[in-house]
């Protein structure tokens, strides 16, 4: 699963659209489901590689990029 923090996204300004699907989580935090109801999406660059990601947005404190 592909998540941003909602936080990061704010603080970045980053701009966001609507998701397709809209869900609901409830392992991301203590107080109950989360409604993921937006989506943005990430370019990057490694060396020569470049993609983009879709990532869902959701209110968590992770601050990294993880590739796997």
């Amino acid at each position: 699963m592909n998540v941003a923090s909602a936080t990061m996204v704010e603080k970045l300004d980053l701009p966001t659209m609507e998701h397709p699907q809209p869900y609901k989580l409830q392992w991301l935090n203590n107080s109950g489901e989360v409604q993921v109801a937006k989506q943005i999406l990430v370019s990057f660059k490694i060396g020569h590689y470049e993609d983009e990601i879709l990532y869902d947005v959701v209110p968590i404190h992770a601050r990294h990029i993880i590739l796997g």
